[in-house]
């Protein structure tokens, strides 16, 4: 005797060994016994079990599912029975077991209400499950023919309308992503790469930007007509406000394509031997209304982005010309005066609001063949030399009290990245040099006294603090150890960043003799700290990923084959002429600091990914170099747990702080 039995939702047949009560020992065809339970047996049977079950696919695809579902009536029925009011006798084994496969086969059509036994789908029921089955079938269908056009390199219209959606936020269940990752992984490869391929990405550039723009810049990065209306209705300052003019000019220093120049100087000969050195910073919280239409937005943007080829300003262009010291022109101004005595020690400060003349506005390219290490000693014959020169001295002084001068220090290089008609230039400058140290430490001082003017007057203020290795910001003047201050107080870029505004409202109001702005624990104060915070990680991080994206750009511009490149550690190099680091894989144990060639393999601007291979060591180092992790540009995106402090306790963020010296501003 054999049975045909239901098991794991699938049915079988085997001979009977044994049986018992609840329970049988079955032989299957192919020699193997098991243990059946009693009440999984649908029918008992004497024909061969050699070719039963395929006699019974094979008449069961033969069976049609309407007619089917039309002969059953609405009451639930067993298959055996079902099987003799279909044929009009007793069935066969073998045509009852047909029955049973092609009832189990559609539970569209037939209920399942227990072992062998089913119920009709009502009419109504039916009729839309047909339809949802239908249009599956069809979705396969064009999802089978687009995965096809996709593996041949085509991106069908439908996906390319999702483009966004499949680039930046992608739903793992829509339509088009199941697509696009169906071919992806036919293909072994991501989804930004096929799509790449597919002509979906026509600007690597673009998709780098467009990502950054969707999260931080949704409604465009243009200020709206009528935005611009009501920040100039909002700008309150007038010239011809009751403040009094400076009784000297100034001049500034910037790289050549700096728009917002917020920080000038100035130097005035007094009696006794003491030189009053100003140092002006623009004056924009004169004439933005607190709450205002452009302190609202002020307070979203939160500062200025940066990147290779562009910027995106924290204030629109009719509110930076207002404040912005540009030559000739007559602006309001928050200054500093130091005076100091012969032996370059500053004896008195003073903090002033008011409007000073800008006679120059001075720019690297141009001043640095008359002003760099080689020109100190005698007069270039460039008119501002003997200031510049003062100037210097004085910024060498001032690194001294604050414990940080080093003059055995190894010279570090930033880069300016300038871009024109999609062609990128890198473009080194010591770190350091006298342009940068004057304009640094005469920025750091105004910072670190005008935070000491706040703490004097328990008025508070926006604060970069560093202690025991830890970089933080505070409403508090607590001391920043790795620059060396007892607090440091952002306020010299009050055009290109929400904090120094803030703090300058401030300043102000203690100059003025007001009531601050943000009062003691003001609520305020705290969220346009934590929101700063957050934005500007976010902003630096965006730059350093386009900064990496223009130097692997560069090397594919130039058709790089060779780079020279030194190791920092393990695996880890820095190339030569450009802020890049990578990981190249194979490299032999080095020390630090040796000096190696490499060959490009694949530059990959889209993943930001260079690979190369060791060739071999140009210069061995005598000994490991022990870097400086905050002075590697780009080092967040490539490895972001090696991020540390340096021997100083500084981070990458403060060694910019110093900043209208060494902050880039992109072409």
């Amino acid at each position: 005797m054999n049975v045909f039995f239901e098991e794991d939702g699938s049915f079988k047949i085997a001979s009977i060994m044994t049986e018992t009560q609840g329970a049988l020992q079955v032989e299957s065809v192919s020699g193997k016994r098991t243990k059946v339970k009693a009440s999984n047996v649908l029918m008992r049977f004497e024909t061969p079990l050699a070719g039963f079950m395929e006699a019974a696919n094979i008449v069961a695809e033969t069976l049609e599912l309407d007619f089917l579902w039309e002969c059953c009536g609405e009451t639930e029925f067993g298959f055996e029975e079902f099987s003799a009011d279909y044929y009009g006798r007793k069935p066969t084994s073998i045509e009852a077991a047909a029955i049973a496969i092609k009832l189990h086969s559609a539970p569209v059509y037939f209920n399942r209400k227990g072992k062998g036994r089913y119920k009709a789908a009502p009419a109504e029921i039916l009729k839309a499950a047909l339809a949802g089955l239908e249009k599956k079938r069809l979705l396969a269908e064009k999802m089978a023919a687009f995965v096809e056009d996709l593996k041949s390199h085509k991106m069908p219209e439908e996906l390319m309308q999702k483009r966004d959606m499949l680039l930046y936020e992608p739903d793992k269940n829509a339509f088009e992503y199941k697509t696009l990752d169906a071919a992806a992984s036919a293909l072994h490869l991501s989804h930004l790469k096929l799509m790449h391929i597919c002509g979906a990405i026509p600007s690597v550039h673009d998709y780098h930007l467009g990502a950054f723009l969707r999260e931080y810049f949704s409604k465009g990065t243009d200020f709206t007509s009528e935005q611009i209306a009501e920040i100039s209705a909002d700008l309150s300052f007038d010239l011809n406000v009751d403040l009094p003019m400076a009784d000297a000019e100034a001049f500034s220093i910037d790289d050549s394509t700096t728009t917002e120049i917020d920080d000038a100087f100035s130097i005035k000969q007094l009696a006794d031997g003491i030189t009053r050195v100003g140092i002006h910073i623009a004056a924009p919280a004169l004439g933005i209304t607190v709450d205002g239409t452009l302190d609202k937005e002020v307070m979203q943007r939160l500062s200025t982005v940066y990147m290779p080829g562009n910027k995106i300003t924290m204030l629109p262009e009719t509110a930076i010309r207002p404040f912005s010291l540009d030559a000739g022109q007559i602006k309001p101004v928050l200054s500093l005066y130091l005076h100091v005595n012969e032996a370059l020690e500053i004896i008195q400060r003073d903090s002033k609001v008011e409007l000073i003349k800008v006679a120059d506005n001075l720019r690297h390219d141009t001043l640095e063949p008359f002003f760099n290490e080689t020109t100190l000693e005698a007069d270039s014959g460039h008119p501002y030399w003997a200031k510049l020169l003062y100037l210097f001295n004085l910024a060498v002084s001032l690194e001294k009290s604050r414990g940080k001068y080093d003059p055995t220090k190894p010279p570090q290089v930033d880069y300016n990245f300038y871009v024109t008609d999609d062609k990128v230039s890198i473009v080194g400058r010591h770190r350091g040099s006298p342009m940068d140290k004057l304009v640094a430490e005469l920025m750091i001082e105004a910072n670190n006294q005008w935070g000491a003017l706040l703490a004097s007057h328990e008025v508070p203020g926006l604060y970069r603090a560093q202690m025991g290795g830890r970089v933080y910001m505070t409403t508090k003047a607590e001391p920043h150890q790795g620059l060396g201050v007892a607090q440091y107080a952002w306020s010299t870029s009050p055009l290109r960043r929400a904090v120094d505004l803030i703090n300058q409202r401030q300043i102000i109001s203690v100059v003025q003799n007001n009531l601050p702005v943000y009062p003691q624990n003001s609520d305020a104060l705290t969220t346009h700290m934590r929101n700063f915070e957050l934005t500007y990680k976010a902003y630096s991080e965006f730059q350093t990923r386009m900064e990496r994206y223009w130097c692997l750009q560069y090397l594919i511009q130039e058709n790089v084959q060779e780079l020279h490149a030194t190791v920092w550690r393990e695996n880890l190099v820095r190339l030569d002429n450009m802020p890049y680091m990578t990981k190249v894989y194979g490299l032999p144990e080095l020390k630090s600091g040796t000096r190696v060639s490499l060959q490009v393999q694949e530059v990959d601007t889209l993943m930001l990914d260079l690979r190369t291979k060791f060739v071999q060591v140009l210069e061995e180092a005598a000994a490991p170099v022990d870097f400086d992790d905050a002075d590697i540009e780009g080092l967040d995106n490539l490895e972001p747990e090696t991020v540390e402090l340096n021997s100083e306790g500084v981070s990458d963020a403060d060694l910019a702080t110093p900043d209208d010296a060494v902050e880039v501003e992109a072409a």
